[in-house]
């Protein structure tokens, strides 16, 4: 199976990348800023040009992972804080990023009659509203809207789009108090998008199999 992970130079998707390596699938791993010898295609998020660039030698792909994604929201209060070029750049890398790519990738997907995971998070849910974390909350849950409705248009062509919720992991991101590991939450992830089909697209799933509210 061939398979392409953005954001997989580090926690989820370094984790999802070598565990679908080691299972004998061909994986195509991006990072914004990959360094020597990493095995990784070049791919800012928030970069046009550059996510264009992904489909350049890829005539067919079983499975796009859209898991790249930042969380800016450290630090900023609602008083005072998460001012416009937060947001923008916030949405331009965990929402736009995400149909860049799908749409660059979609006649390589249509040739395999392929499958699309876009990561999200719990906190894309409107039944966890806690508070704080404005951004990240509103880009999850903008994302997992978009990845339904591309489920929507794209079920009659036998393409299976899923949303997911990764768990609680010990990334950069989740911190070192989080529930699972990075792979952990991969080989979870991966029996979600092993899973995936036309029957059951558009579905928003926690890492273990769970349906997750919207």
């Amino acid at each position: 199976m061939r398979v392409l992970i953005t954001g997989a130079s580090r926690g989820i998707g370094a984790a999802l990348r070598h565990q679908m390596m080691a299972r004998g699938d061909e994986v195509i791993g991006t990072a914004r800023d990959p360094g020597p010898g990493a095995g990784l295609r070049q791919a800012d998020m928030a970069d046009a040009a550059q996510v264009a660039r992904l489909a350049d030698g890829i005539e067919a792909l079983d499975l796009l992972v859209c898991n790249a994604g930042i969380f800016p929201d450290r630090g900023h209060r609602l008083e005072d804080g998460y001012p416009p070029e937060v947001w923008a750049e916030a949405f331009a890398v965990n929402v736009t990023g995400v149909y860049l790519t799908i749409r660059a990738l979609l006649p390589a997907l249509r040739a395999a009659k392929g499958r699309v995971a876009i990561i999200s998070s719990q906190m894309a849910s409107d039944t966890k509203a806690p508070g704080g974390s404005y951004i990240y909350r509103a880009s999850k849950a903008a994302v997992l809207n978009l990845g339904r409705n591309i489920a929507a248009d794209l079920k009659d062509e036998g393409l299976a789009v899923g949303i997911y919720h990764p768990g609680w992991v010990r990334t950069d991101m989740g911190g070192g108090g989080a529930a699972l590991s990075p792979d952990e939450a991969a080989r979870g992830l991966i029996a979600r998008f092993d899973a995936l089909t036309p029957e059951t697209t558009g579905r928003f799933l926690t890492w273990d199999g769970r349906e997750h509210p919207f």
